[in-house]
């Protein structure tokens, strides 16, 4: 795993539908995130405003915006590593060749509010909060996307290829190469558009049980937690700032798991990593994750993961499914 890097997850899952015209037109679903580890700046804050897929068999346009905010804000310092935050879920899109373009507002002002920002910044390592921009500008593959002012395209140069079966892609731009401090008279920092690499990874799904999440014992947040490598169950801790003290191991990340079918409780949760690179893995289920505090130790009368699977191995290529139906204590 490379250090300081942006991660743009893509997992396209191909299905078939029908045509009006009785053929079958292959379509795969797009989910995209975004992960990063800067190492000079203590915020790194992107609007993001659109993702745009050019392709030789149609071209696609994905709004980003969250809730009735029009920009997605994602500070990357939060995101590092294999951590990820989405920006487009479940979009179907044609198999054939795509060019991928994603659009930042850019900006050049100073006072941006980092608690209620309204376009990019940077909060550089002595706490100045200062403007970002990305050079590049203009629609992706001529023609499609943001052509508006104060918007910069990130891009990745190399087409790349989405065929009948699942494709699950990790993109890659490093940083410590296209993250620049201002120069002259300029007082914004400023990102290099291209330097994404794409590599394909696989991708984790699966269901808790209504019975497992009864025992569990809570509704406080139904949660699947992932862990690098093969962690015991006692060793799993929650999400927090501070470091973890060995044997502890603390989660990549986490997600949500949801209602299968709302209108039948009785079907129990589901829950999916997109992306995932290639590797092993363990996972953990707890049914308090309200209860874990980012910025805070959580301890076991708080907060614990009630249940485990290690050794879970994801290929490049392939979604590994891991249902939680009952409780495995493992020492």
């Amino acid at each position: 795993m490379k250090s300081s890097i942006l991660i743009f997850i893509l997992s396209l899952v191909t299905l078939l539908s029908a045509c009006s015209d009785g053929s079958s037109l292959k379509t795969g679903t797009l989910n995209l995130a975004v992960s990063d580890d800067p190492a000079d700046a203590q915020i790194v804050n992107i609007a993001f405003k659109q993702v745009v897929l050019k392709g030789n068999s149609g071209s696609y346009s994905f709004d980003v915006s969250d809730g009735d905010n029009p920009l997605k804000h994602i500070d990357l310092v939060t995101f590092r590593g294999l951590k990820t935050a989405n920006l487009v879920s479940h979009e179907l899109i044609t198999v054939g060749e795509y060019q991928l373009c994603i659009y930042m507002k850019n900006n050049e002002d100073s006072g941006q509010d980092p608690e209620s920002p309204t376009s990019s910044f940077v909060k550089d390592p002595v706490g100045n909060v200062v403007g970002l921009t990305t050079p590049s500008e203009g629609a992706c593959g001529g023609g499609v996307g943001a052509d508006e002012e104060d918007t910069g395209r990130l891009f990745i140069n190399k087409t790349f290829t989405i065929s009948e079966g699942e494709n699950s892609y990790i993109a890659e731009f490093d940083l410590n190469k296209v993250l620049m401090e201002p120069t002259g008279q300029d007082t914004f920092w400023t990102l290099k558009p291209t330097g994404i690499e794409l590599f394909e990874a696989g991708a984790i799904s699966g269901t808790i049980s209504e019975a497992l999440s009864d025992e569990c014992g809570s509704d406080l947040g139904h949660a699947v937690y992932l862990y690098p490598g093969t962690v015991a169950l006692a060793n799993m801790i929650d999400l927090r700032e501070d470091t973890a003290v060995a044997p502890e191991v603390a989660p990549i990340y986490r997600v949500e798991a949801t209602l299968v079918n709302p209108e039948d409780l009785t079907q129990g949760y589901q829950y999916e990593f997109p992306a995932v690179y290639e590797g092993t893995y363990s996972l953990g289920y707890t049914c308090m994750a309200v209860s874990d505090l980012p910025n805070e130790t959580n301890g076991p009368d708080a907060f614990i993961i009630y249940t485990a699977d290690q050794g879970v191995a994801v290929s490049i290529g392939t979604t590994t499914s891991v249902d939680f139906d009952v409780v495995v204590v493992v020492p």
